[in-house]
């Protein structure tokens, strides 16, 4: 007589909230997918799930608000509760509102994440139902995904506490990083998204270093690696571009159509003294006749950008320089930030504080100024066909973006449609109106 087989022990179930940047999101996937490889499930509902784990932001003190409500929001509906991201730099500070958490560990400590786990509640692995795909576990949407090129930064802006959260420069091998673009690409992913807390710096802690791709080796520079996931045959956008001179290479590439036309640059300030005392990289202060020349070699190039108004000491007079550049600098999307001082930031001693209502009303007024300008571009775009990448499809009306357009960041295109269009649809959208943030259309 032979024993029946034991049942089958059911799988741990794990809870997750992934809060702060791009570059978060993607140690938030590595960490998924290291666990759901061992067989660990993931649970919508924290009062389902046999643990918790926040991935925090600490970049802003608005940003460690928000993470210490969702570790107080996991402690009320679960109680247990595992910590990491960027906030996990400065464990008192966390400790001291909730000192009965299982752990906390700091950015990109994968291997601490997955050990706490295992503390926690031991994995349930049966290699024969508990797979996982060859691109990892996603939490964007299926047709775009976050390819993070390298880890911390090498810059010391006053106003910016990340390399003492998450060190300094590491690149990843250029062959690590087209490898994992061609398994998404293969998976179905349209868009690739290139992040990194510096994409411009890329190799310089490796000195540009090679290694192998398929029949050749690939250096660590940024228009390398532009080029080479170019020929992936998915759309890529450039994120966190610091203004750099080699920048220049990469704007061939995309008036070749290798590279999206896009350059996500975030300037933070036009005043060459704010820049100063910003201690910014890239020597910004010339980049109005660097924009042009790259506007020469590649017209169809769109810009994002992001500034802070209300720096410490920031007079009026820098002020209106800003927006003096904003006007000629005709950026295509830009985002504005009033200061927030964060604790050990050395820009909060530099110069005088700056009242919370002229940091208000300078924000008003650059957005207004912003906004002119965005819908002058935006307008000239009625009229035209325009490649759209759908994001949502609903009955008779779809969201896309253009290539101008960044996911969750940028614009948007409402696009009437009478044949089915899917997420990840790439179509040929006629403009047909405009307001200073989307566009309208219908699919030609």
């Amino acid at each position: 007589m032979t024993a029946s087989p034991s049942p089958k022990a059911s799988a741990p179930r794990i809870s997750f909230v992934s809060l702060g940047c791009p570059k978060a999101l993607v140690d938030s996937e590595r960490i998924l997918t290291h666990l759901r490889a061992e067989g660990y499930e993931l649970s919508r509902r924290h009062d389902g799930a046999d643990v918790v784990i926040v991935n925090t932001c600490g970049f802003l003190d608005s940003a460690k608000a928000e993470s210490l409500d969702a570790i107080g929001q996991a402690m009320a509906e679960n109680g247990r509760v595992i910590v990491t991201g960027c906030m996990g730099a400065q464990p008192d500070e966390i400790r001291d509102r909730y000192p009965n958490l299982l752990a906390v560990t700091g950015p990109q400590a994968y291997e601490s994440v997955v050990a706490a786990v295992h503390e926690a509640v031991p994995p349930a692995h049966d290699p024969f139902l508990d797979l996982v795909p060859p691109q990892g576990v996603k939490l964007t949407p299926r047709h775009y995904a976050y390819l993070k090129i390298s880890e911390g930064c090498n810059n010391r802006c006053t106003f910016c506490i990340i390399p003492s959260l998450r060190g300094d420069l590491v690149s990843r091998p250029a062959g690590d990083v087209l490898r994992e673009a061609e398994k998404l690409v293969k998976a179905g992913v349209k868009e690739l998204l290139v992040v990194s807390q510096d994409t411009s710096a890329y190799g310089v802690d490796t000195r540009y270093a090679e290694s192998p791709w398929r029949d050749r080796t690939v250096r660590a520079r940024f228009s390398d690696l532009a080029r080479e996931l170019g020929d992936l045959g998915a759309w890529v956008r450039l994120h966190y571009v610091y203004p750099y001179p080699h920048v220049d290479e990469v704007i061939p590439l995309m008036a070749e159509g290798r590279v999206l036309p896009y350059l996500d640059m975030p300037l933070q300030h036009a005043s060459p003294s704010v820049l100063k005392r910003m201690r910014r990289p890239g020597n910004q202060e010339k980049q109005l006749e660097r924009i042009r020349r790259w506007r020469e070699a590649c017209p169809d190039l769109a810009i994002r950008s992001t500034f802070i108004v209300g720096f410490p000491g920031e007079t009026e007079a820098e002020f209106e320089e800003l927006l003096a550049w904003i006007r000629e600098a005709r950026l295509e999307r830009v985002g504005c930030f009033e200061y927030e001082p964060v604790r050990g930031a050395a820009a909060n001693d530099v110069a005088e504080l700056i009242p919370p209502e002229v940091k208000a009303e300078r924000k008003r007024r650059f957005m207004e100024t912003q906004q002119a300008v965005s819908l002058r571009l935006q307008k000239a775009r009625i009229g035209k066909r325009l490649p759209v990448i759908i994001d949502e499809a609903g009955p008779t009306v779809a969201r896309g973006r253009t290539k101008y357009d960044a996911p969750e960041i940028d614009g948007t295109v409402h696009v009437a449609f009478r044949r089915p269009v899917r997420p990840g649809d790439i179509v040929t959208v006629r403009i047909e109106g405009a307001d200073a943030y989307d566009l309208h259309g219908t699919v030609a």
